[in-house]
């Protein structure tokens, strides 16, 4: 068996096969040598968030195996916005944020992907060759070998024409341009294969047809199943919003405690499709689940890797510092944004800044006032009975006045009584 069909056999038992166009052809194609696949993505935003983790990872998986990776920014069809999946039509960006989010989406890709060697990943845009047509020329050497009966069949299109929403007319021509894209790939860059998630069928069949009839050639598509929970929920959103790859959006600390927190139901999944783990490891998490889901074996270990492959060894570090801090570990040199993530269901009391100047707060006042004791003698009683840490140092000396130099970060304070119990102080204004 060789290395390539052995790919196809890793993907299977990973479960990131959906569909195939043709596995047979696909696995023979394959075992002939190196092949280009392309992966498309859309550049909502500067950043890509954990959808976009899975097809990421199919394109690694594929280099890995020594095949060669191109990685499409859609610069020309994010103009339009993919109606796939989608119950309502996007709102068109704009050119400047567009650029913006290329640029974003682009670097980012250079942590998944080898961009040099012999099967270097290729970047590619496809506005720098979407852009040189004419409305009239793609109508006459691309819209004439669509038929509109094939494209009313598509899954993407029938469910959007049957929403109240509906569809316009520049949504669906954007399965259009993502054929062409599969055209243009194959025909110039010797690209014979399309993988996507499995809403991008649709898109991913069209482009097979439309390079049949354009350019005689067969291509194959590869779909793999979208990340979502056990329960059918798109994975990747909190409450608060999306899970960004973008440590400015998300920090390493909150990705982190995102996939440390992912149900026992969804973490071996999790980890057969975004990872790299090994079978036997695999198999030997899968069991210690089971047995001590308490454990959370499996979960340490995807986030764990997760948050190394995105963020780097200093970002793991980085999140091991934030997850320590909540087991006792000193609150020192942390930015007002860390510490709300680490403590964003702490409750938290609003201060004058001018309270630290002078001879400072009070300790008692301030462990009053945040509600961890209902009198200063009891917060006396706490202090005295070693159960008062003020950024989780331990206080002794019940007249200690809190001063500037106690903020653990630009504006914020913790406190904490026993083990568990803390509040902010928060020190606002001048």
């Amino acid at each position: 068996m060789t290395k390539t069909i052995d790919l196809l056999g890793e993907l299977r038992w990973r479960g990131l096969i959906h569909q195939c166009t043709d596995e047979t052809g696909l696995a023979k194609l394959l075992s002939e040598g190196s092949q280009t696949i392309y992966i498309g993505f859309d550049p909502t935003a500067t950043s890509l968030h954990v959808g976009g983790l899975m097809q990421l990872m199919m394109l690694r998986r594929f280099q890995r195996a020594g095949h060669r990776p191109i990685a499409l920014v859609g610069g020309a069809t994010g103009m339009i916005g993919d109606p796939s999946g989608k119950s309502e039509e996007r709102n068109l960006l704009s050119p400047e944020d567009l650029r913006r989010n290329v640029e974003g989406v682009a670097a980012q890709m250079r942590r998944f992907l080898d961009f040099d060697g012999p099967q270097g990943a290729v970047l590619l845009n496809n506005h720098d060759w979407m852009r040189s047509f004419s409305y009239l020329d793609f109508l006459r050497d691309v819209g004439k070998s669509f038929p509109i009966g094939q494209m009313l069949g598509k899954e993407s299109v029938r469910s959007r024409l049957e929403s109240e929403a509906g569809l316009s007319y520049t949504e669906f021509s954007y399965m259009l341009l993502q054929a062409y894209d599969f055209v243009h790939l194959a025909r110039d860059h010797g690209c014979r294969i399309q993988a996507g998630g499995s809403d991008q069928w649709g898109n991913i069949t069209a482009g097979i047809d439309l390079g049949r009839r354009l350019l005689g050639e067969t291509l194959y598509g590869l779909t793999a199943p979208l990340l979502t929970t056990s329960d059918g929920r798109k994975m990747g959103k909190t409450e608060s919003g999306a899970i960004w790859l973008d440590p400015q959006r998300t920090s390493p600390y909150a990705f982190y405690q995102y996939w440390f927190r992912v149900e026992d139901t969804d973490v071996m999944r999790c980890l057969a499709y975004l990872t790299e783990i090994e079978r036997d490891e695999y198999d030997e998490l899968a069991s210690q689940t089971l047995a001590d889901p308490g454990r959370r074996s499996a979960q340490k270990w995807l986030a764990t890797w997760m948050t190394r492959l995105v963020h780097g060894e200093e970002g793991l570090a980085s999140a091991n510092r934030a997850s320590e801090i909540l087991f006792g570990g000193e609150i020192d040199r942390l930015s007002d944004r860390e510490l709300n993530e680490i403590f964003a269901d702490v409750p938290s009391q609003e201060f004058s800044a001018t309270e630290l100047a002078g001879e400072g707060m009070s300790v008692v006042d301030a462990i009053v006032k945040t509600g961890l004791a209902k009198s200063a003698s009891e917060a006396r009683r706490s202090i005295g009975e070693g159960g008062i840490y003020v950024n989780n140092r331990r206080i002794s000396d019940p007249q200690r006045r809190l001063e500037r130099a106690d903020l653990a970060s630009e504006t914020v304070m913790v406190i904490r009584k026993g083990k568990r119990n803390y509040a902010l102080l928060r020190f606002l204004g001048d």
